[in-house]
């Protein structure tokens, strides 16, 4: 009955430490995501090799009607993927997570002797530029924009904001894209786009320097204007909606019944309410915006992942297109998480529902 009695705390000690931690809010938010990713990771080497086809196989043939022996080709392919296709399936796909956790994606097909992290690397920070940019300045506009419609609501100023904020986020981002090109390259030959193609002149070298920046702003710019374009109509429309919704509160009204000005009362009760939910918002879209370059870049012919994975696709450079969307889904759930974190902290309420300290 003793040994019972002393083992039953203990027990009792274990479960609850187990139950403090896997409640702890943070600790989830990490194990979730890292889920995520391992499924990701997952789908993507099995679905490479049951693509019709097969990738694998294709670029064995590849190679093989390019003058190589099988055992040469078989050998060259393994040597690209990054795995030893001699191994059975199950064994090539521990290799493939041992891999991705070094951050080995293997090297190009097409770019010979090119590690694909490396390539990643080169062309990252450029969309991470152009992307990060363009939702700040999206960001600031579309609050700016629609709090003073939401105060302006039913007047003239409102009808139009809105009206111009809903038919651009009807709109197309790639059909805004040619329409750029077409006003201000073509009719109007504002812009010489032959010239800027890529993400900086021939010559020019990254530093920290005015020539840099301001040649780095030249090829980014109107790719810029069409990113804040596509995406601003939608932040207004739901700055709006939220100001709106907030505006009608107790504490709002308590605070007008106190004589507070509408700037004090829009700067310290409706701004954070209202803004609460973009804050998160703008943090998802930064991992979305890295995978939905694709088509811009390569439209702008802007050299970030969204140029390499297209012409990855074009090419059918396999290492590269799963390195590439390996790169967007840690992207994609780092955004989430940094989301979720950001929120909690916003919104203690959040972070205490579900059971973070």
């Amino acid at each position: 009955m003793a040994v019972t009695s002393q083992t039953q705390p203990q027990t009792f000690s274990l479960l609850a430490r187990i139950e403090r931690i896997t409640s702890n809010y943070v600790l989830r938010r990490i194990v979730k995501a890292m889920f995520t990713i391992w499924v990701v990771v997952t789908i993507t080497f099995f679905v490479v090799r049951a693509m019709p086809g097969n990738a694998v196989d294709i670029l064995i043939q590849d190679l093989t009607a390019q003058g190589f022996s099988a055992d040469e080709a078989l050998n060259q392919a393994a040597s690209l993927m990054g795995i030893d296709l001699n191994q059975p399936a199950h064994e090539q796909y521990l290799d493939y997570l041992a891999n991705v956790v070094r951050g080995d994606f293997g090297k190009s097909y097409r770019s010979r002797g090119l590690n694909v992290a490396d390539m990643i690397a080169q062309v990252l920070p450029w969309t991470l530029f152009s992307v990060g940019l363009s939702l700040a300045i999206t960001f600031i506009i579309g609050i700016a924009l629609g709090a003073l419609i939401a105060y302006a609501r039913d007047t003239w100023f409102d009808h139009l904001i809105s009206n111009i904020a809903a038919t651009l986020d009807a709109v197309s981002p790639y059909l805004i894209g040619l329409l750029a090109i077409l006003l201000l390259g073509v009719t109007w030959k504002i812009i010489p786009f032959s010239e800027m193609r890529g993400a900086l002149s021939p010559g020019i070298q990254p530093e920290f320097s005015l020539e840099f920046f301001a040649d780095a702003f030249s090829h980014v710019k109107v790719l810029l204007l069409v990113y804040v374009l596509a995406s601003v109509g939608s932040w207004i429309l739901i700055m709006k909606s939220n100001t709106i919704a907030t505006l009608g509160e107790d504490y709002v009204t308590a605070a007008r019944a106190r004589g507070l000005s509408d700037f004090r009362i829009l700067t310290a009760y409706v701004g954070r309410n209202a803004t609460l939910p973009l804050f998160t918002r703008l943090a998802i879209s930064i991992g979305f915006a890295v995978g939905g370059s694709l088509l811009l870049e390569r439209l702008f012919a802007y050299r970030g992942v969204g140029f390499l994975l297209a012409d990855s696709l074009g090419n059918r450079d396999y290492p590269v297109m799963q390195g590439v969307f390996l790169v967007i889904t840690f992207a994609v759930v780092f955004s989430n998480l940094i989301a979720d974190f950001l929120y909690g902290w916003l919104d203690p309420r959040i972070r205490i529902a579900g059971g973070g300290n």
